[in-house]
């Protein structure tokens, strides 16, 4: 019959098709993940800077990578005195980071005007910017449009003021800044 399929032609052509939807498909799912952050490397942390800071080699480069979400006292700005608690958000990170691997995942701005990397870090499966709040190492700092986890930092935070653990009860209100 004229302009029918056979059997053999309908399977050929059914799985041309096939491919190139699931092509189309893994393209416009690779794009939307590089869009979206939704990448995230697994990295060595090879330097703590302060309690937000720390530097990681990627792809063979030595990177610095600033946690997003939070800030910690600050330890090491040359023109700013050192913050109440910030040697010891200093010494947490430290402990809990370095030379360690950890995973980064991305929101929405990969760098900062310095060229630093934005980045929640992920150790042993738990998101280490959630840690420094519940300990009272940090504030909450959101700066958009990377936002995506701000209102379970900010629970964190509010838990670690209400129980006035780290910078919250070893701090005065004018020296929290």
């Amino acid at each position: 019959m004229p302009g029918s399929f056979t059997r053999r032609s309908l399977g050929r052509r059914g799985l041309i098709v096939l491919v190139a939807v699931a092509a189309a498909s893994l393209a416009g799912w690779r794009l939307g993940m590089s869009r979206s952050g939704g990448d995230s490397p697994t990295v060595r942390v090879v330097a703590v800077v302060d309690g937000d800071t720390v530097d990681v080699t990627l792809a063979g480069r030595r990177e610095r990578v600033r946690l997003l979400g939070v800030d910690t006292p600050e330890t090491v700005d040359p023109d700013r005195p050192v913050g109440c608690f910030g040697p010891e958000a200093a010494a947490f990170t430290h402990r809990k980071l370095a030379d360690r691997t950890v995973r980064l995942q991305f929101d929405r701005e990969r760098r900062d005007r310095f060229g630093r990397l934005l980045a929640y870090v992920d150790v042993d499966g738990r998101r280490f910017n959630d840690e420094l709040l519940a300990g009272g190492y940090a504030r909450l700092l959101v700066i958009p449009p990377n936002g995506r986890h701000a209102r379970v930092m900010l629970d964190r935070e509010l838990e670690a003021r209400s129980a006035g653990r780290g910078l919250w009860g070893a701090c005065s209100p004018g020296d929290r800044k």
